[in-house]
């Protein structure tokens, strides 16, 4: 670097500079991890000219997919002004706006929005909200949930391979329900399931805590989980408990949110409840940094000391996810998530067939997951991480970018940019076709 101009440079040279300055714990996809520098659509080149299909968009977070004229455009028009920044101690034309509408879309009466610059915050957020509102410490959380990185969010993280500490300042207990594929009620029947979980619920509540918990936060489906998804309803079961105890609800929609389930706006809407609060991030910038918390007025304005937010929500970022929004619901991307998500999945599930390194295929929407297991395990399905592993670097070999994830870190999963066509789901479908294939024949000869 001269001058603090970079040069270019090759894309082994970046890495060995990468793991000479950055943290250790930073992963990185791939033996020969990748550099994307540029993007169209569902599709990105890397540094040495490869074309992707993107089938993870930035871990969700490209919603709408890259270079979309109307986000790049809104944002233009917000350089152009020479304002990048105010803070919240200013009025934010674009951030009142954004956050009527998200109100209005939160289901949630009389809502209001607090910005913030990713889901970690977001959570931490709600967590303090939830535990001044309460003046109780106490949190419940689902067991293999993930809902951050920072100092509470790790500390209600029920995955061991995303909790660096057990230090917290929170109170924490897991109970059941998110991950069904591996849950000791997995055989039951839906309701029968519900029930079971909804009395360890209340279970421990009465044996772990002292009654008087916060709040219980739970993704609708887990995400860097596995993409698990629980039967409709349990959360809401969940809640007529919660409400006994005056436990607030608090709804994780970091990856659920805005209409990636398909068949819902948020997640939380397929269990049957309106949750007290929900935190938001990801899908609503693009790839801008903007998360937040929408919740009931009571709840937002607990807090009794000052507070702002430098960065959250500041212009650019808020005019950005305004466009988005307004893409996103005038395309009816929900929808076009609920098509081309059941395509993929029936695919899937067709493919899975043939091959028993597959354990399950799930999702809703264009929110898949795929758990791999050892061949040959019979009914205790060991977890596979080498398979996951394997299909990983097979399909970018085919063109296609994958995320992975689970418990276990077994678990493929998909999620595309929301305008995904069917074209590009079929291109998706055969490349994972031949890498399980590919895959399955490793692991069984």
């Amino acid at each position: 670097m001269d001058g603090g101009r970079l040069e270019p440079m090759d894309p082994t040279s970046l890495l060995a500079r990468h793991r000479a300055v950055l943290p250790n714990w930073i992963a990185l996809y791939y033996d020969e991890p990748i550099e994307i520098i540029r993007g169209s659509g569902r599709r990105v080149i890397d540094a040495e000219g490869r074309s992707y299909l993107d089938f993870f968009a930035g871990i969700l977070t490209n919603a709408i997919g890259y270079d979309i004229a109307e986000i790049s455009d809104a944002i233009r028009r917000q350089v152009d002004t020479g304002v990048l920044h105010t803070s919240t101690l200013y009025l934010i034309r674009s951030q009142v706006a954004l956050a009527e509408r998200i109100a209005r879309l939160s289901g949630i009466s009389d809502a209001k929005v607090f910005f913030t610059n990713s889901g970690t915050e977001a959570n931490e957020t709600a967590l303090m909200l939830a535990t001044q509102f309460r003046r109780s410490n106490q949190v419940l959380a689902l067991r293999n949930s993930y809902h951050g990185r920072a100092f509470a969010t790790v500390g209600i993280t029920g995955n061991r391979g995303w909790a660096a500490s057990s230090l917290s300042p929170v109170k924490v207990s897991y109970v059941h329900g998110g991950y069904r594929y591996r849950s000791p009620f997995r055989a039951l029947p839906d309701a029968d399931y519900i029930a079971a979980c909804t009395d360890d619920l209340r279970n421990i509540i009465e044996t772990t805590t002292a009654g008087d918990v916060a709040c219980l936060i739970a993704e609708p489906i887990q995400g860097v989980g596995g993409f698990c998804v629980p039967p409709d309803g349990l959360l809401g079961a969940f809640a007529e408990v919660l409400a006994e105890y005056g436990i607030l609800l608090v709804s994780d929609e970091v990856q659920t949110g805005w209409g990636r389930t398909g068949s819902h706006f948020w997640g939380i809407e397929a269990h049957g409840v309106t949750p007290d609060a929900m935190t938001f991030a990801k899908g609503i910038g693009n790839g801008l940094a903007i998360g937040g918390v929408v919740a009931r007025p009571d709840l937002m304005d607990c807090l009794q000391a000052n507070s702002i937010s430098t960065f959250g929500g500041n212009p650019v970022a808020t005019a950005g996810a305004c466009a988005a929004l307004e893409y996103l619901l005038s395309h009816d991307l929900q929808a076009n998530a609920a098509r081309l998500g059941s395509r993929v999945l029936a695919g899937l599930r067709d493919v899975a067939s043939s091959y028993d390194v597959v354990g399950d295929v799930r999702g809703k929407g264009l929110m898949i997951g795929v758990e791999f297991v050892t061949p040959g395990s019979g009914e205790l399905r060991q977890p596979s991480p080498r398979a996951a592993t394997r299909v990983l670097e097979e399909t970018r070999a085919g063109g296609l970018l994958v995320g992975k994830g689970g418990l276990y870190g077994n678990v493929i999963r998909l999620a595309p940019p929301m305008t995904l066509t069917e074209d590009e789901a079929d291109e998706a479908l055969d490349v994972l076709g031949t890498a399980i294939a590919t895959v399955h024949k490793e692991l069984t000869q």
